[in-house]
């Protein structure tokens, strides 16, 4: 069996930071973003989180449109996505949305994070162990082996990072709004580490979406643009 195919998707604003999950937390994608957000969801077989997010967040993570869902139980499918989250530690609340909403629920940790989730969690999810450590490519494998073909990725920063830096990414997509956040403390998009071919490495554009005020941009990390470098501006 294959690995799915794996979708990044991400919000920033103009200065590259993304949304908070404080109280006052600012929410970067519009209404048609969010649309089209929910679209691209109807269109996958498992979206995942990390931990963190999860924690921070407490998302149901759900197609929300009823006919994007009738659409998929037309198809055969389920209504609602594999839901997948990532924990070394195996500390997830039972009491979480995501555990309560939706269809299954998978959950890959490490052998000491495994014990402790099924004192947790009982019943609520299925727990495979990675071994020691999260291994991001066994964990594509065994997605495979669930028949899960296309896997939306939505955070946090660091399963970004890991899921890139691992060269496991098929796509990002990324849309940006006009707003300037200026707050060195706010998340961004991918903590630094070592990618694959930076800092030189050109990824390749394959698509670009006005949506209100919102820019998707659509870019293939896996495959090099053809086009040359600019002139590196000095000040």
């Amino acid at each position: 069996m294959s690995r799915p195919y794996v979708l990044l998707k991400v919000a920033t604003s103009i200065d590259g930071y993304i949304d908070d999950t404080s109280p006052n937390r600012l929410y970067l994608s519009n209404a048609a973003d969010f649309d089209r957000v929910d679209q691209v969801r109807a269109e996958c077989d498992a979206i995942l989180i990390g931990a963190g997010t999860l924690r921070a967040d407490n998302p149901r993570l759900l197609i929300k449109s009823e006919a994007r869902r009738a659409a998929r139980a037309a198809r055969g499918e389920t209504e609602h996505l594999l839901k997948v989250t990532i924990t070394g530690s195996g500390k997830l609340d039972p009491d979480l949305r995501f555990w309560h909403t939706g269809d299954k629920k998978l959950v890959y940790t490490t052998d000491a994070g495994a014990a402790r989730l099924r004192q947790q969690l009982g019943g609520l999810a299925d727990i495979v162990t990675l071994g020691s450590s999260i291994d991001f490519g066994a964990l594509l494998d065994d997605l495979g082996e669930h028949g899960v073909r296309k896997l939306l990725v939505e955070g946090g920063t660091v399963i970004h990072t890991a899921f890139l830096s691992a060269g496991l990414a098929d796509e990002i997509q990324m849309a940006i709004t006009p707003l300037v956040i200026g707050d060195a403390a706010a998340p961004r998009f991918l903590n630094p580490a070592s990618y694959p071919g930076a800092p030189h490495r050109r990824m390749r554009l394959v698509g670009t979406e006005q949506l209100g005020d919102t820019v998707l941009l659509r870019y293939a990390p896996k495959e090099e643009s053809d086009e040359p470098p600019g002139h590196a501006w000095r000040p």
